[in-house]
């Protein structure tokens, strides 16, 4: 499986390379009152607003630093009536890399329901993020509202 690594921290992480549809450098974001933290706020895609989440506060780090290699990694977030495109902020983008699906083991740990699977390989560990589990459902109201009710 191809995966895009990123670093929250020092940490490793990856996405699989299906669940995306771009990556974009780190635009300018219109804040949410009211969102949580990790809502990092909204970007505009050719016209279309897109909520962008803090993948560093998600985690429980500090806020992101924008760097040279901080991007928004745009994917396709399934929702119960379909899917709508979410950004992720993700710091330290550091490209695509091959993992053994037979290499996947469980973590064994509950922390956060978003955190999947680990590898490790030559580059160290690396932990899977689940898509569907990146946002619990009243956040999605909040910043799915519009998709929701179609």
């Amino acid at each position: 499986m191809k995966v895009l690594v990123f670093h929250i921290g020092k940490d490793r992480y990856g996405l699989p390379l299906a669940a995306l549809t771009r990556v974009l450098p780190a635009a300018a974001l219109k804040q949410l009152p009211q969102a949580p933290a990790y809502v990092a706020g909204v970007m505009d895609l050719h016209g279309m607003p897109v909520p962008v989440i803090d993948l560093s506060t998600l985690a429980g780090m500090a806020p992101e630093q924008i760097w040279v290699d901080t991007r928004i990694i745009l994917v396709d977030y399934p929702l119960a009536a379909g899917s709508a495109p979410l950004g992720l902020l993700a710091e330290h983008v550091a490209g695509i890399e091959t993992i053994a699906d037979a290499s996947l083991r469980d973590a064994g740990i509950d922390g956060a329901p978003f955190l999947g699977q680990v590898s490790t390989g030559a580059n160290g560990m690396l932990q899977l993020v689940e898509l569907a589990q990146l946002i619990p459902p009243a956040v999605q109201e909040l910043l799915f509202r519009r998709e929701q009710a179609a």
